[in-house]
């Protein structure tokens, strides 16, 4: 089995060198294709008004890994690495992120985003994230997604469909199983504060804190807040088919 392996939080970060770790155990060739640095909730960006630097990253003791630095996005990563480095992956696994990614977060995160960018070229593709606010153990989560990548390449995903899992932060004894799971429902109580640089330029930084609305049992967030892995099937055709007939009842003309 071939796997690509990226992440937002950087090529260095613990996340993703705990999984790195794993996921060389079970490839047969494994393929780190990372940001240079941390790009966490850049969405689906992509670097399109300066040029992408891409460095081979050293790799000692691992004959079955291949790794680069990549000076863009987690999208620019899959994109170079499957349309440039011309890698041929039979799975991609993004993460693992310093944090959740629950709910509406998807639409933010990098991490979704890069296993998006890999749906999108038609190969099963993960997201994987470790659910605390100060993540520090990565290795409960890394070792779930080694057992559970050769169940996933067993099974064909439907297209444009990639799976999002979120690990608690929580010691492997205390996590209490698997659920699959919805979306659930977040929000962020943004607070802006009004900032002055040494140049009289006024500027803003963005703060605030969450919020939890009202999540059904077989939400993503009610499985992390009650200690289970939430894995959640994502489908990023975004059209509400339920109303298309609403809206051409509107008559829109052009004139």
């Amino acid at each position: 089995m071939r796997i690509l392996l990226t992440n937002d939080d950087g090529i260095h970060a613990a996340g993703i060198r705990s999984l790195w770790a794993e996921l060389a155990q079970i490839a047969n060739e494994l393929f780190v294709v990372a940001p240079d640095a941390e790009r966490s909730a850049c969405s689906q960006s992509i670097t399109v008004h300066q040029p992408i630097r891409v460095d081979k990253f050293p790799v000692e003791n691992q004959s079955n890994v291949q790794a680069w630095a990549i000076a863009g996005t987690p999208a620019d990563c899959i994109k170079i690495a499957l349309e440039a480095l011309n890698l041929e992956p039979d799975l991609i696994v993004s993460g693992i992120n310093h944090g959740p990614n629950l709910a509406t977060d998807v639409l933010y995160s990098g991490t979704v985003s890069a296993a998006i960018e890999g749906a999108l070229h038609g190969i099963p593709s993960v997201a994987v994230s470790l659910a605390g606010r100060n993540p520090s153990d990565f290795t409960p989560a890394a070792r779930f997604i080694a057992k559970f990548v050769p169940t996933m390449a067993g099974h064909a995903l439907p297209p444009n469909t990639l799976l999002n899992v979120n690990v608690p932060d929580l010691p492997q004894a205390d996590i209490q199983g698997v659920r699959v799971t919805k979306l659930g429902s977040i929000a962020y109580e943004n607070v802006f504060e009004k900032r002055q640089d040494p140049r009289g330029r006024v500027y803003y930084w963005m703060g605030g804190s969450l919020v939890y609305g009202d999540n059904e049992s077989d939400s993503d967030v009610t499985a992390v807040q009650s200690g289970y892995i939430s894995v959640t099937p994502v489908h990023f055709d975004l059209t509400n088919y339920t109303i298309m007939n609403m809206i051409r009842d509107w008559k829109i003309e052009l004139n």
